[in-house]
């Protein structure tokens, strides 16, 4: 087809967001495309025609802050799923609008459609190319494999165009012709703030960074720990990145010259992720550097491929720790607050990589004062990251290695980086649960 005949088919296609919202019908599942790539404006509006709607099952991202979420009653016609909550979910969730997944992200695809098959797709792409073709631009956690399935299943593909998003390497895409129908907006790229550090934090980074050797291939979560990590690892040499998800201070450290990929045993040179949140400048780099490469989440995340990483470093904080060595990074009690994501993923896939490390970094408390380091999980907690994997532990007062390590002395060395004013509380109730437990030299 040429160019002209892909126009003609794109203009047949293109209507308002609300033909695109009037496309969606009773039963139907849809699956969203993430973050950068979720359809926000028609989000924004599709709790106009929800209350038409029954039994609408919408598989998206933690981003955004919609009516047909937060409305009260919206669950029994749009009810949303997901495998990893963001601050909307914690508003819905009370209402009986979201349920959530209890799932990896490497999975998540998989498990979710064999149990409940999507019959939609939804995502924001970049504009029609002279293909034909429009981009899920910074987004591979299921898009091809979602895309490939909806194509060959005649699934209903509902686009939002945007041109301002943009496209890297690796991106999936979507041909008008497999297209049911589109509408044109013009919203900003999805950007996140600066993130401010403190100096807890900082020194948290420190340590941490003292773990990192040369020619080590990481992986950081988002937030003011690895942010903090980031910039403790400027005077390092030939990282290479394997991650989950682009963030911008692995694009500083890319532009430093520190991240160059040079030594890793697994796409020497190439510096490989899922997704991407950040600011322009993140977005703009990973256009630009052809060595700068998204793949799909179930490659990236599984954690046999991580482990052919040589020194593959994998750095997660989580929300608490208990003296055995279970995480809990995704619940509060048995409030869920985020999701599982690839952390215990690329924990098992460094403990597993020739050489690796596989670092949980947190403060010894919260903002607010509270131990983060606890003789038992609090009641209702998830286990994100099982304490069978969980090497070292870092906080503002040190690091420990847990590797091979017995309870007794897990609970030895956890306390011995916890906060000073919470460590005789540990020991006391230590001694309680493991009563031969004495103080080992660390």
């Amino acid at each position: 087809m040429s160019y002209e005949d892909y126009l003609k088919l794109y203009n047949e296609k293109k209507g308002s967001y609300m033909r695109c919202l009037e496309s969606i019908s009773s039963g139907d599942v849809i699956l969203c495309s993430n973050n950068y790539n979720e359809c926000s404006v028609l989000f924004e509006h599709l709790h106009e025609v929800a209350p038409g709607l029954e039994n609408v099952y919408i598989y998206k991202s933690r981003v955004g802050m919609y009516p047909f979420m937060t409305t009260p009653g919206m669950g029994s016609h749009v009810m949303t799923l997901n495998y990893f909550y963001g601050p909307v979910y914690l508003k819905a969730h009370p209402l009986g609008n979201c349920s959530f997944i209890p799932c990896d992200l490497p999975g998540y695809y998989t498990s979710t459609s064999a149990h409940r098959r999507p019959n939609v797709f939804m995502a924001a792409v970049s504009p029609m190319d002279e293909n034909g073709d429009m981009f899920v631009g910074m987004n591979q956690t299921n898009e091809s494999d979602a895309i490939a399935d909806a194509v060959r299943e005649k699934w209903k593909i509902i686009l939002e165009v945007n041109p301002n998003l943009g496209a890297m390497n690796g991106a999936a895409k979507i041909n008008i012709r497999d297209v049911t129908c589109l509408c044109e907006v013009d919203t900003p790229e999805m950007t996140t703030l600066p993130i401010v550090c403190t100096p807890t934090e900082e020194q948290v980074g420190r340590n941490v960074a003292a773990l990192v050797e040369d020619g080590s291939t990481i992986q950081m979560g988002i937030g003011g720990l690895p942010n903090a990590v980031a910039r403790q690892l400027m005077d390092k040499k030939d990282l290479g990145l394997h991650t989950e998800q682009f963030t911008a201070s692995m694009a500083d450290l890319i532009k430093a010259g520190v991240i160059t990929g040079r030594k890793k045993t697994l796409l020497p040179g190439k510096h490989v992720g899922v997704f991407a949140d950040g600011t322009l400048e993140l977005y703009r780099l990973l256009r630009e550097d052809r060595n700068c490469v998204m793949m799909p989440g179930k490659y990236v995340c599984d954690p046999f491929v991580i482990a052919r990483n040589e020194k593959m470093v994998s750095i997660n904080t989580c929300i608490e720790i208990d003296l055995t060595g279970q995480v809990c990074s995704e619940s509060i009690g048995p409030m869920q607050y985020s999701g599982s994501g690839g952390q215990f993923c690329f924990a098992y896939g460094a403990f597993r990589s020739k050489g690796g490390k596989g670092i949980i970094a947190l403060t010894s408390r919260t903002r607010k004062g509270t131990p983060k380091i606890k003789a038992t999980l609090t009641p209702g907690a998830a286990v994100t990251t099982l304490r069978n994997y969980v090497d070292w532990v870092v906080t503002e007062y040190g690091a420990v290695n847990l590797r091979g390590c017995s309870v007794m002395e897990r609970a030895s060395l956890l306390i011995s980086i916890a906060h000073p004013d919470d460590r005789a509380s540990l020991w006391e109730q230590a001694e309680k649960l493991y009563p031969a437990i004495k103080e080992i030299d660390v």
